[in-house]
């Protein structure tokens, strides 16, 4: 988990650059952001020590993987167990991400899967996990809006 950060208007024009141009140097950030190089650096150091710069990972997209199919679970889960099912969870590769909610469902536990058989045998491993007592699987019929920060970073840039 990321320590808890707040971000300046600095801090989010070099993001809001390095958004643009993920492989950009830390010369052309500079460039890019009027900063020396060495605030540019220095600033990027501190936000990946504090976990504000995910993973590479995210920008792949998974059906270049061969997993076209996109859902989400809704998981009712015995409370108590929820260390060794988020354990179980993270053994099965087709999750890719999971959040506790407040609420009706405890978890939202999102997939990926190969196709309509291969869904209904990830929906099945993840209702065998000792703990998990219902699940309600949703497809995703067409993402509507990207992941996306860029707007954020820009107000966040522009308050200089």
């Amino acid at each position: 988990m990321p320590t808890r950060s707040t971000i300046d208007s600095i801090d989010a024009s070099i993001l809001e650059a390095l958004n643009a141009d993920p492989r950009a140097t830390v010369i052309a950030l500079a460039d890019k952001t009027k900063l020396s190089r060495n605030t540019v650096q220095a600033r990027l150091a501190r936000l990946e020590n504090q976990g504000v710069l995910r993973p590479f990972e995210r920008r792949i997209d998974p059906a270049a993987l061969g997993y076209p199919l996109t859902a989400f679970i809704l998981t009712a889960v015995t409370q108590r167990k929820l260390t060794p099912i988020a354990a179980a969870l993270d053994g099965i590769a087709e999750v890719v991400e999971v959040h506790g909610l407040s609420g009706v469902t405890d978890l939202l536990v999102h997939v990926v899967a190969r196709d309509a058989d291969d869904l209904y045998r990830i929906a099945g491993r993840i209702l065998d996990i000792d703990g998990v007592e219902k699940t309600t699987t949703a497809l995703v019929m067409r993402q509507l809006l990207d992941y996306r920060l860029t707007p954020l970073l820009k107000q966040l840039a522009d308050n200089t």
